[in-house]
């Protein structure tokens, strides 16, 4: 099992921005790579980044590429994201996983109880 606690959402006015946090515990070394995902309200759960377990690979989503950058540090994620549009209002889940391509889309991850980010206009 792979427990995953975020912290960092709030209340942001556009082109603002905030720094998401996931603290991994438990047994971090069979879902080793990480990624953010995001749930707006009457949509479903949408990718948002994934990283390798090195840092050295990023993947994100096209609707945050050059405004989000996703890192880590061992067992913990970080997604800073800068210039916040009212759309990126969302809970924000972070996921663990043992495979890249299962990562992308969710399949056979841990996840996180998520945090509320709402971005105003």
């Amino acid at each position: 099992q792979v427990q995953l606690v975020e912290s960092g959402g709030g209340l942001v006015q556009a082109g603002g921005s905030l720094r998401l946090s996931c603290a991994a515990s438990g047994r971090t070394f069979s879902s080793p790579l990480m990624g953010w995902f995001r749930q707006a309200p009457g949509k479903e759960r949408e990718f948002v980044a994934r990283i390798s377990l090195t840092g050295r690979n990023t993947d994100y989503a096209e609707s945050v590429k050059g405004r989000f950058t996703i890192s880590r540090d061992n067992a913990k994620v970080f997604l800073q994201m800068n210039s916040l549009k009212p759309e990126d209002t969302a809970v924000y889940y972070c996921a663990a996983a043992a495979s890249w391509p299962n990562l992308k889309v969710g399949e056979g991850a841990y996840w996180g109880q998520g945090t509320q980010v709402t971005v105003s206009s």
